[in-house]
């Protein structure tokens, strides 16, 4: 994401300056692999789908912070925090174009009663498998 752009969204109230946060980046680190561990031991079935879905994104979303909070912001919206992760440089970069995709469905979820089904809950999972890791380890190097 480039300065003006990053400016931009602090005018718009999406992002605050902050201070690079070692300590809060690892942290929120620590808690995106562990609430995605823990989902991902319940089996994804019609009844499941949403639930497991929700906190896969919602583990994506913070790896998305923990990106901005290393670059000196504290994010203030969920689409800053997904944007920042559809620049990174991974091995399965074509994989983020999914990532609007998931907001939005997260979004019709938890604000229209959209039911998620076992297909895209499956996506999420796999995009999870695929990227979660590399995203990290770019962050924490």
């Amino acid at each position: 994401m480039d300065k003006s752009r990053l400016d931009y969204l602090v005018r718009e109230g999406r992002l605050k300056p902050r201070n690079p946060d070692s300590p809060r980046i690892k942290s929120i680190i620590k808690s995106a692999r562990e609430n995605a561990e823990t989902i991902r031991k319940i089996s994804i079935t019609d009844q499941t789908a949403t639930i497991v879905f929700r906190e896969l994104y919602e583990s994506i979303r913070q790896i998305g912070d923990a990106r901005l909070w290393s670059l000196g912001f504290e994010p203030l919206s969920h689409d800053v925090s997904m944007e920042i992760l559809t620049e990174m440089d991974i091995k399965e970069r074509v994989k983020l174009n999914k990532l609007h995709r998931f907001r939005r469905t997260r979004n019709n979820a938890n604000y229209r009663g959209y039911m998620i089904s076992v297909e895209e809950a499956k996506e999420i999972s796999e995009f999870w498998d695929t990227c979660a890791d590399d995203m990290i380890r770019r962050i924490a190097s």
